[in-house]
C-alpha cells in the first residue's frame, strides 16, 4: 500500500496538468460539487467505469429507489460519457458524477461531502485508497457481478499486500460467473461473503430499445441478412475487419458493414483505415446519410449500441482479435444476432464457453477466418445461430437469484447508519 501510494505520488504532476486540460472537470475529480443540504436518508455510492457498466447497472439503481430504503443514489463513472448517460435517465435522487481520483485528498472531500452508507462496485472497480477510505469509515462495500479473469488473478496474487487489504473492505461479492468467485476466493476473500452468481449484463441487454424513428429509416439500408456489425472495437482491430469484410464482399456484393468503435474519439484514425482498405463510407456523429454504395456506416456515437444490434445479423464482438479480453456476447444475443469472436474473451470465458459448445457463437481466429465466417453465413445460418445462443444463455443463467440477495444485503449492512452522519473520520 505504501508503494501505490508513492507511485500515485510520483504521477501526481502528471495528473495535475490533465486537470488544468479538463478544467471542467477538475472539481468532480478533486472530489468536490456534493449536495448541500445532504439528504437525509442514506446514500448509496455506486460506481460503474463507463457506459457499459452504467447502462447494467441501471435495474439495480432503480430497484434500490423501489426498496424503501428512502435512500438517494450517488453514481460515479470514470468518463464524462458514462457520467452523463446516467444524468439522460432522468431518475428522481439520483445523481452523477465523475469518479474522485484515488488520492485520500480527493477521497476525503468526496467522502465528506455525500456520506454514502455504502458503497457498491460494478465488476472490477477495485481502486485501493477508496476501499480503504470506506473501511475505515466503517461503511460497507458491495461488488456485484464481479469479474476476476485468471490473468487478473496472478497479477493480484503477485500483490498480497494491495488484494487482502482492499478485499478485507468487501462485505459482500456477487461474481459474473463461478470461476470469478473461486479466484476471489483464493485471493483471500471469506467464503461467506460470497454471494450468488448475478450477471449484471445479461439482465440488462434488452432494458433501452433503440429509437423506433432511427430504426424505420436505417432498416431498408441494412437488410439484417446482410449486415455485420462491429462491435466496441479497439485500436489494431479495425484493419483486420475491414480486410476481411473486403474480401467477404467480393463472394456476398451486397454485405453492409456497422463499424461502432469502443472509443469514438478514435474515429479520425479508423476513417484514414477504411479509406486504406478502399472502402467508402458515412460517418454517424457527421449526419452523413448512408446510401446502397456506401458499404461502411461508421457508428461514432455513443448509447447507440440497441440500434446497430437490431440492424445486425451478424455480430463480430471486439476486444477479442487483440488481448483485450473481450466485450459481453449477451447484448448481440438478446438481439437475436449471430455472435463472431476472436481468441481473447477473459473478461467472459464461462459465457463465451457455452456459447461455442452450443454452436451459438463462432471463433474466428484472424482476418481469414474472419472472411470465411462472413461470405459464408446466411440469413438461415444466422437465425440457427441466433437460436443456440439463446438456449445456451438461458442453460447458463438457471438458478439465477437476480439481485435479492444483494439488496437485502445492503439493507442489513447499512442498518447503522439510516441517516447521514457528519463524517470526521481522515481517509
Amino acid at each position: 500500500m505504501t508503494l501505490y501510494r508513492l507511485l500515485l505520488s510520483l504521477a501526481a504532476p502528471a495528473v495535475a496538468i490533465r486537470l488544468l486540460r479538463k478544467r471542467g472537470e477538475a472539481g468532480e475529480r478533486l472530489g468536490g460539487h456534493a449536495p448541500s443540504p445532504p439528504h437525509p436518508g442514506p446514500v448509496i455510492w455506486l460506481h460503474a467505469a463507463s457506459n457499459g457498466e452504467a447502462a447494467s447497472a441501471r435495474g439495480l439503481v432503480q430497484a434500490i429507489l423501489e426498496r424503501g430504503l428512502a435512500a438517494r443514489v450517488v453514481v460515479t463513472c470514470n468518463t464524462a460519457t458514462g457520467r452523463d448517460l446516467v444524468r439522460g435517465w432522468g431518475m428522481a435522487r439520483v445523481s452523477a458524477r465523475l469518479a474522485p481520483l484515488d488520492y485520500r485528498l480527493a477521497l476525503r472531500r468526496f467522502l465528506r461531502g455525500w456520506q454514502p452508507a455504502a458503497l457498491i462496485l460494478i465488476e472490477s472497480e477495485l481502486w485501493p485508497n477508496r476501499l480503504a477510505a470506506m473501511g475505515r469509515r466503517g461503511r460497507p462495500v458491495l461488488v456485484l457481478g464481479a469479474r476476476m479473469s485468471a490473468r487478473s488473478a496472478a497479477r493480484w496474487g503477485r500483490l498480497p499486500g494491495l488484494i487482502r487489504p482492499a478485499l478485507a473492505t468487501v462485505s459482500y461479492l456477487s461474481a459474473q460467473d463461478d470461476g470469478s468467485a473461486a479466484r476471489f476466493h483464493a485471493l483471500g476473500l471469506p467464503a461467506d461473503r460470497i454471494g450468488p452468481v448475478v450477471n449484471l449484463k445479461s439482465g440488462s441487454a434488452m432494458q433501452d430499445g433503440p429509437d423506433q424513428t432511427d430504426l424505420d429509416r436505417l432498416a431498408p439500408l441494412f437488410p439484417r441478412g446482410d449486415t455485420v456489425l462491429a462491435a466496441s472495437t479497439h485500436a489494431g482491430e479495425e484493419a483486420a475487419i475491414l480486410s476481411a469484410f473486403a474480401t467477404a464482399r467480393q463472394t456476398r456484393p451486397g454485405l453492409r458493414l456497422i463499424l461502432a468503435p469502443r472509443h469514438p474519439r478514435r474515429a479520425p484514425e479508423i476513417a484514414q483505415t477504411i479509406a486504406r482498405a478502399g472502402l467508402t463510407h458515412a460517418t454517424r456523429s457527421r449526419g452523413d446519410s448512408p446510401d446502397a454504395d456506401t458499404p461502411v456506416y461508421l457508428a461514432d456515437t455513443m448509447g447507440e449500441m440497441g440500434l446497430w444490434y437490431r440492424l445486425a445479423g451478424i455480430t463480430f464482438v471486439g476486444g477479442s482479435l487483440v488481448d483485450r479480453g473481450g466485450h459481453t456476447p449477451f447484448e448481440p444475443a438478446a438481439h437475436g444476432s449471430a455472435i463472431l469472436h476472436g481468441p481473447h474473451v477473459a473478461n467472459f470465458a464461462e459465457a463465451y464457453a457455452v456459447l461455442d459448445a452450443a454452436g451459438g457463437a463462432r471463433t474466428v481466429a484472424d482476418d481469414n477466418a474472419l472472411a470465411t465466417a462472413l461470405a459464408t453465413l446466411d440469413a438461415k445460418g444466422q437465425a440457427t445461430m441466433a437460436a443456440a445462443a439463446r438456449t445456451a444463455i438461458d442453460r447458463l443463467h438457471t438458478g439465477d437469484t437476480g439481485l435479492d440477495p444483494l439488496l437485502d444485503a445492503l439493507a442489513r449492512l447499512i442498518r447503522p447508519h439510516p441517516t447521514q452522519q457528519k463524517d470526521t473520520t481522515d481517509a
